[in-house]
């Protein structure tokens, strides 16, 4: 086995042995006969290991560990005492100052080598664990990032599908999204909740692939079996996506997207907080786009239109919160609909 090892001591008989035994064995040892000149010498070539006496003039050994243990460069390597001193409480203090192991003096050769051996493989051992580590924790993240991607595709490529379906509503998920990414933000959510937030918008009219086109288009007043079918695409749209292993409660979000605060909402009645905050905030952003935009059955209503239906029903069937983030950003904020 190899290893740099740094043998420090006071007395120069003692240094010189140690020094040679280590030596003997293929080690690559360098010496200081002082604490002053083995901390520079750690500081500019970290060792594998210190070797350390503790009775030394001027700084001793106890010292010297302390500083070895607050330098950024050497904190992790292991110091061995190798000292006369016997007293427990001595051998405690160096423990406790972050030493790894004790050597009394006069010690025996194949001793030391063992500790020597022992502490320089698990310290090689301790520098693999955390290579490892590191490098399985780029592999994660990688191919997370590859995991993400993919549902992006697979998400925007849904989106489309009912978007080739409803021409006029082409966009649509996509606005709805781009609000409701823009309130959960005026809300300072963690940009986690928030991608899920966004792809939940994304599909939240998935559903609607299993409604009739020609429903979808009609340019009249839809009759009360119609709009049954319309209202179906809420369940339609969790059922499509429930047994997708998304990191985020996607198909619950789309689900609950047109529940309200009172219960008049559906497919659930759900109320208040029953209702998943995502939701929440994905209905208050499909209310103000629908309304914005142009429909079959009717032309834009406009913003200001828009903004009093949501403030005028702000704590009967929209969230109040999410409501005025939503009102701050139209109008304080200058947002617009971009896509």
């Amino acid at each position: 086995m190899t290893g740099k090892i740094l043998a420090v001591d006071d007395t120069p008989a003692s240094l010189r042995l140690l020094t040679d035994i280590l030596k003997t064995e293929g080690y690559e040892v360098r010496s200081a006969i002082s604490g002053e000149l083995a901390l520079r010498a750690a500081a500019v070539n970290p060792p594998d290991l210190v070797l350390l006496d503790i009775r030394m003039p001027g700084m001793d050994g106890y010292e010297v560990c302390r500083c070895l243990k607050l330098l950024p460069e050497t904190s992790d390597v292991p110091v061995i005492f190798v000292s006369a001193a016997t007293e427990t409480e001595e051998k405690l203090q160096g423990f406790e100052l972050g030493a790894v192991d004790f050597v009394t003096k006069p010690y025996q050769r194949d001793e030391l080598l063992a500790r020597v051996r022992t502490h320089l493989e698990l310290n090689r051992l301790r520098h693999h664990l955390e290579d490892l580590v590191d490098e399985r924790t780029i592999a994660l993240r990688e191919s997370e990032k590859k995991l993400r991607t993919s549902l992006l595709e697979s998400i925007a490529a849904l989106a489309a599908i009912v978007e080739m379906r409803d021409p006029y509503t082409a966009g649509h998920q996509r606005r709805v999204a781009q609000l409701a990414i823009a309130i959960a933000r005026e809300l300072r959510l963690p940009e986690e909740q928030i991608e899920g937030i966004h792809l939940a918008s994304v599909v939240h009219d998935v559903g609607k692939i299993r409604v009739p086109a020609e429903i979808l288009s009609k340019p009249g007043k839809l009759t009360d079996l119609e709009f049954r079918l319309i209202k179906e695409h809420s369940q339609n749209g969790f059922d499509i996506l429930k047994n997708i292993e998304f990191p985020w409660s996607i198909a619950q979000i789309v689900l609950q997207h047109h529940e309200r605060l009172d219960g008049s909402g559906y497919p659930r009645g759900l109320r208040a907080e029953q209702i998943l905050l995502e939701s929440r905030i994905v209905a208050v952003a499909d209310v103000v786009e629908s309304m914005v935009s142009h429909r079959p059955y009717r032309p834009a209503l406009g913003l200001d239109a828009a903004l009093d239906e949501i403030e005028h029903n702000k704590g009967i069937l929209f969230d109040p919160v999410v409501v005025n983030a939503c009102i701050s950003l139209f109008r304080e904020k200058n947002f617009r609909f971009t896509i």
